[in-house]
């Protein structure tokens, strides 16, 4: 086997985890691969790291140019969702808290070198020496750009729910914004929850955060009256944690993830913009249907 598709699930993984979107990682696989075949093979001592190097350096440079983008994106932005569980294309199984929904918008916070130093260490276990050596830097400098990162996450990271407990939940969730009942619904809540919506313009979508269980809740439900008869939702894994999915009449609508708290659910991210459902669809359609999703 070529050594390109050999280390294709790892790069892949590299370049989703320093851009936060699938379409701009396949992009960057592509790329690295016309590269690799120009490359004088004999000169290349360590394929893996020659690869890896070549696939952080594009994502650096794919990262920087797009955040000049996302300054004109239409509303929220919000990673791509990526299905896991019987996908592998994340290398996922070992470091599934690696490639979280919650953990790509945190590394969104990091600047392009800082995000590579964490990935590279944190995800796929390279040494400080040879992150240094893959994003072109010294020992000293690589430790110091790990520690900003790591601090930076440390602050805000949430440790994951348990899954049954969150199935339990989002079942209770579910019944209480369908039945319509908003009391009810905000005792699941947690005070300062936040709703937030990607649909980058090319479908109805709150272009800001909904804060606060009052809010959340009649958004909620006043959305499931509107446009609940359209869709059919299931559960599935995304991004290495328990996702709800939303089926309509064309395929696949939106990845939803919920965090939660002690005190009920925190966080609901709602990712609907077609684009970013793009790759998701494909993966989709390729084990032939969303019902083999549920779990």
């Amino acid at each position: 086997m070529d050594d390109f598709e050999r280390l294709r699930g790892r790069l892949f993984g590299i370049a989703y985890r320093m851009t936060g979107t699938a379409t701009d990682a396949e992009e960057i696989l592509q790329d690295a691969w016309l590269r690799w075949q120009d490359a004088d093979r004999t000169s290349v001592r360590d394929p893996d790291a020659y690869l890896a190097k070549t696939v952080t350096n594009l994502s650096i440079k794919q990262l920087t140019s797009a955040r000049a983008r996302r300054e004109l994106y239409v509303g929220e932005w919000l990673p791509e969702p990526v299905l896991t569980g019987r996908f592998d294309a994340l290398e996922v199984v070992a470091e599934r808290d690696s490639v979280s929904f919650a953990l790509l918008l945190l590394l969104e916070r990091l600047t392009p070198a800082e995000r590579a130093a964490y990935v590279l260490h944190e995800a796929f276990g390279y040494s400080h020496r040879e992150v240094a050596e893959l994003i072109g830097t010294t020992d000293a400098n690589a430790r110091q750009l790990l520690s900003r990162a790591r601090k930076r996450v440390a602050t805000e990271r949430r440790h994951p729910v348990d899954r049954a407990r969150w199935r339990e939940l989002v079942d209770r969730f579910l019944a209480a914004a369908q039945s319509g009942e908003i009391e009810q619904l905000e005792r699941l809540l947690a005070e300062d929850v936040v709703s937030t919506a990607d649909g980058g313009g090319k479908v109805i979508a709150a272009r800001n955060p909904v804060v606060g269980r009052t809010m959340v809740a009649r958004y909620l439900i006043g959305t499931l009256q509107k446009f609940g008869a359209g869709f059919v939702l299931r559960f599935a894994e995304a991004n290495g944690e328990p996702a709800l999915v939303a089926e309509g009449p064309d395929g696949l609508m939106a990845v939803c993830f919920l965090e939660a708290g002690p005190h009920g659910v925190t966080d609901l991210r709602f990712v609907l913009n077609p684009d970013k459902l793009a790759f998701a669809a494909a993966q989709v359609s390729h084990i032939g249907g969303l019902s083999d999703l549920s779990w």
